[in-house]
């Protein structure tokens, strides 16, 4: 198995985080060539509906849309456990039901949930590191900010909703926040797309292990936007022992989005989460 993989996946600190252990050559890859491809969240979605690269991380919001030509990965996955992305705007300013919101890209989890929730809001969508100035600004109304920008804001912005009480309101208590996965074409052979997964679970392991050493390395080399405390936070949150593998509870919350979606017409047959990822029986099937 020597051909080059192409590994899409965002330039923010967990995506780094979990990829890079690979990309330093502290996991064995078998054989396998990883190239990685950096680009924004939003872009990754719309690549992913072309079928552009051969793993790439995804909006678990968007999977439905790309189930025929993508399986779900278990590993490299970010929940939010009573946090996640925030609807601000400035502290003067009162909300009216048809709002102007800046949201991150229209194939974001955080877009999807908050047009459900907010249904007569008024959404423009533009790079996640431009809400802030917008709503600033006066540009919009308000933004959702997402990623690193959520620990820190400009003071004369405040949180009107967060979006994990969205969820809660939407989905019930008890059930994490599903935001971000990984997904990998299903043209590759079978065997292959296992031993990727295998490898980039074993990448998120590793990691974990090592997050001291890793982020000090990230840092030196510059490849993270921010740095310090506020590393070793948004990695705790988005990046940590939860983002191994699926577990039952994160399939369960799947489960819940995407029977949100099917609820509200943004897809057209109701979906399991287990029924598209990879087979691992085929694996012990295999080996006995």
């Amino acid at each position: 198995m020597s051909r080059t993989i192409q590994l899409a996946h965002s330039p923010d600190a967990d995506d780094i985080f979990m990829y890079y252990a690979i990309k330093f050559g502290w996991v064995d890859t078998k054989g396998v060539n990883f190239d990685n491809i950096g680009l924004d969240i939003e872009t990754l979605n719309v690549e992913a509906m072309k079928g552009t690269y051969d793993v790439s991380a995804i909006s678990f919001g968007m999977y439905p849309l790309i189930k025929e030509e993508y399986a779900l990965l278990r590993t490299a996955v970010s929940f939010g456990e009573g946090y996640g992305p925030k609807l601000i705007k400035r502290k003067e300013k009162q909300l009216k039901r048809n709002f102007k919101v800046a949201l991150s890209g229209k194939y974001t989890t955080n877009a999807m949930l908050f047009r459900i929730y907010y249904p007569d809001a008024r959404p423009v969508y533009m790079d996640f590191l431009e809400i802030e100035d917008a709503v600033v600004s006066g540009k919009v109304d308000a933004g959702v900010l997402i990623h690193e920008s959520i620990l820190d804001f400009d003071e004369s912005l405040e949180v009107e909703k967060e979006l994990w009480d969205m969820w809660v309101e939407l989905a019930g208590e008890g059930l994490p926040l599903p935001l971000g996965g990984m997904a990998i074409r299903r043209s590759l052979p079978l065997n292959r797309a296992i031993d990727i997964e295998n490898i980039l679970v074993n990448g998120v392991k590793v990691a974990n292990d090592r997050k001291e050493e890793l982020c000090q390395k990230l840092e030196k080399d510059s490849l993270v936007r921010i740095s310090d405390e506020m590393l070793t936070k948004y990695l705790d949150m988005y990046a940590s022992d939860a983002s191994v593998e699926l577990s039952d509870l994160q399939l369960r919350a799947l489960d819940t989005l995407y029977e949100l979606g099917f609820k509200h017409r943004l897809w057209d047959t109701p979906i399991k989460t287990e029924e598209y990822l990879i087979p691992k029986e085929y694996q012990a099937l295999r080996h006995s």
